[in-house]
C-alpha cells in the first residue's frame, strides 16, 4: 500500500509541475501524460520551456516524446532508456517500418501484436499498417533532441540505423500525400464563406478563421488557434486606384515554425479580412487575450482559445455545409490554397512567399496542387 502512495503522490507532483509549463506548452492530456513521462522527461520538458524554445516545437517534442516512452514501456517493458542503445533504435524502425505483404505471411514481422494493442489502447495508435517513413525520422529525431538536451550521445547516426531505414523504406514504396487533398483556392473559399451567411457568433467567428487564416499567407493551424488579441495593429489604411480606402492590420506572429529565435514575423490583411475580424472582436466583446474562442450552443463565448484541431473542424464542417467532400479538405488546404491562388492570379511567388512566410522556394511551391499546375498557364506556353 505505501507503495501504491509513494507511486500516486510521484505521479500528483510530475502533474503539478507539467501545470507550470501549460502556458507555453498547451498539454490537453496532462493526467496522462503525468503517468507516462518520468521525473527525468518532465525535468528536460521545463529545461527547454525555460530555454524558449517555440510552443510549436514543444508541443510536438512533447507528443512524440509521450509516444516513444508508451512504446518503450509496451515493446521493453520499462521506460526509455538514455541514451538509446542502437539495438533499441533499430527495434523501433522494424516495428514501425514493415512490408503488409510479408506481415501477412508472417505475423512476427512488423509491429508484435501485443505491442500493437497496448498503444492501440492508450490511443497512441490509430492508423492500420506501417507508419509513414517521415513520421518515423520526425520521432527519431525528436528522441536525437530530448538525448542531447539530457547531456547525453545516442547512435542516432549509426550507418546500421541509416541503413535500416533506408532498406525499410526501399521495400516497402509510399506515395507521398498531401495533407489536404484539395487546395482551398478562391472558388472554394467562397463556398465556404457562403455558409457563414448569418450574423451569429458561430458564424462571425468561422468567417474571420477563414478570411484570416486564408488572406495572412495561409497561416498554420496553430497560428489561428493561437492569436492573440495583443499581437493585431492597426496600420494606415490602404489607397486603392479608384481613391477608396481599405481598412489595414499587422499580425505580428512573433517566432514561428520557420522563423530565426529573436525575429519577430509579420503578416497583412487588408480590406475584407480585416472587416471580418473587427466583426468577430466586436460582437464576441474581445479586448484582449485569444481572439479566436469557443461558442457553446447559447452564443456564449468562451475565455479560452480554440484548440488547433477545432480550426481544422471548422473548415471540414463548412466544407460539407457548402456540399463539398469534407474529406478532401483540411486546414492545411487554406495555406496550399493561398500559394496555389496566387499563381493562378500571376502573383509571383517571392511575393507570396513574403506573406505566407516561407523560407524555401521548392518548400513553397510544392504546395501548389498538380490538377492546377497541369491546366495552369505555365503548362501551357505552346
Amino acid at each position: 500500500m505505501a507503495k501504491t502512495k509513494t507511486s500516486l503522490s510521484a505521479v500528483e507532483r510530475r502533474a503539478e509541475e507539467l501545470d507550470t509549463v501549460a502556458s507555453v506548452l498547451p498539454l490537453e492530456r496532462r493526467d496522462e501524460l503525468a503517468e507516462l513521462l518520468t521525473d527525468s522527461d518532465v525535468e528536460t520538458l521545463r529545461h527547454l520551456v525555460n530555454q524558449g524554445m517555440g510552443a510549436n516545437t514543444l508541443r510536438a517534442l512533447t507528443s512524440d516524446l509521450a509516444y516513444l516512452e508508451a512504446w518503450g514501456v509496451a515493446a521493453t517493458g520499462r521506460s526509455l532508456r538514455w541514451p538509446a542503445p542502437e539495438a533499441l533504435l533499430l527495434k523501433f524502425v522494424a516495428h514501425h517500418l514493415w512490408d503488409p505483404e510479408k506481415r501477412a505471411a508472417d505475423p512476427n514481422h512488423g509491429m508484435p501484436e501485443d505491442v500493437d494493442d497496448k498503444l492501440r489502447r492508450q490511443g497512441f495508435l490509430k492508423s492500420v499498417g506501417p507508419h509513414a517513413p517521415d513520421t518515423v525520422r520526425r520521432r527519431l529525431a525528436s528522441w536525437s533532441t530530448l538525448t542531447k538536451w539530457r547531456g547525453l550521445d545516442g547512435a542516432f547516426t549509426s550507418p546500421a540505423l541509416k541503413s535500416a531505414i533506408r532498406l525499410a523504406v526501399r521495400a516497402v514504396p509510399r506515395q507521398r500525400r498531401r495533407k489536404s487533398a484539395k487546395a482551398v483556392t478562391g472558388d472554394v473559399l467562397a463556398k465556404l464563406l457562403a455558409t457563414c451567411a448569418t450574423e451569429s457568433l458561430r458564424d462571425l467567428r468561422d468567417r474571420a478563421i477563414l478570411m484570416v487564416a486564408f488572406a495572412s499567407g495561409g497561416r498554420r493551424r496553430s497560428e489561428i488557434a493561437e492569436l492573440r488579441r495583443e499581437q493585431i495593429t492597426v496600420e494606415p489604411p490602404i489607397k486603392t486606384e479608384t481613391g477608396s480606402l481599405l481598412p489595414s492590420r499587422a499580425i505580428h506572429l512573433g517566432r514561428t515554425k520557420t522563423s530565426g529565435a529573436d525575429h519577430d514575423e509579420v503578416v497583412y490583411l487588408t480590406g475584407r479580412p480585416v472587416e471580418a475580424l473587427d466583426a468577430w472582436i466586436e460582437a464576441a466583446k474581445i479586448d484582449s487575450g485569444s481572439v479566436f474562442r469557443k461558442v457553446d450552443r447559447w452564443g456564449n463565448v468562451s475565455k479560452r482559445a480554440l484548440e488547433a484541431g477545432a480550426v481544422n473542424a471548422i473548415v471540414k464542417q463548412r466544407a460539407a455545409m457548402a456540399g463539398l467532400d469534407s474529406g478532401e479538405f483540411s486546414a492545411h488546404g487554406l495555406r496550399s490554397g493561398y500559394l496555389t491562388e496566387a499563381a493562378n492570379r500571376g502573383i509571383p511567388l517571392p511575393e507570396a512567399m513574403e506573406q505566407s512566410r516561407h523560407r524555401s522556394v521548392q518548400q513553397a511551391s510544392s504546395y501548389y496542387n498538380n490538377a492546377t499546375r497541369r491546366s495552369g498557364r505555365a503548362a501551357r506556353l505552346l
